[in-house]
């Protein structure tokens, strides 16, 4: 048996995984103040779901399908490849527990496209710095920063028909696809 402390309020997010020792399951605690939103822009992982149970306030997450609220006392589900992204929704603290099978996941997409055979969905590669990598012609691409600012702070979120964007938190930009340096 082991056991891990957790819930300090200046701690955002605490990593119970490794603390706990988990085999076979991913365990994050997550207090967000409002307006914040978890650590990953919109993602999924094709080797892992992963369901977020909201201890206290409201979450709102974002996926392709529409955007879902989750409200203290419930839990929301996604399927591997399901892409979705959250965020705190209301004016209090978010307190949420998030729960992923299998514990590693090895295989993180984004809703880009590959330029060289238009797959819809890369890989995240972190291994040497940050890249793409296609699952179908292993192609990869690296990430260029937004063409209107320079900047490097650049998310994947949905646009209002709820297709997938990239967008620049400096200036605001949105573009279909993601800016990339080899394009």
């Amino acid at each position: 048996m082991n056991r891990a402390a957790f819930g300090d309020a200046d701690e955002s997010v605490v990593r119970l995984t490794d603390r706990l020792a988990t085999d076979h399951v991913s365990v994050n605690w997550y207090r967000l103040p409002s307006g914040d939103g978890f650590p990953s822009g919109l993602h999924a992982h094709a080797d892992q779901e992963e369901v977020f149970v909201v201890v206290a306030g409201v979450a709102r997450f974002e996926t392709l399908d529409g955007d879902v609220r989750v409200e203290a006392g419930e839990a929301v589900r996604f399927a591997p490849g399901e892409f979705q992204t959250g965020e705190n929704a209301g004016d209090d603290p978010l307190v949420a527990l998030a729960l992923g099978a299998p514990r590693d996941s090895d295989d993180v997409r984004v809703p880009a496209t590959c330029p060289d055979c238009g797959t819809n969905s890369l890989r995240l590669d972190t291994a040497d710095g940050l890249s793409f990598v296609c699952p179908d012609c292993d192609a990869e691409h690296t990430p260029a920063p937004c063409p209107d600012c320079e900047s490097d702070q650049l998310a994947f979120t949905t646009d209002d028909e709820k297709d997938p964007v990239v967008e620049c938190a400096d200036c605001d930009a949105r573009f279909a696809d993601a800016p990339l340096a080899d394009k």
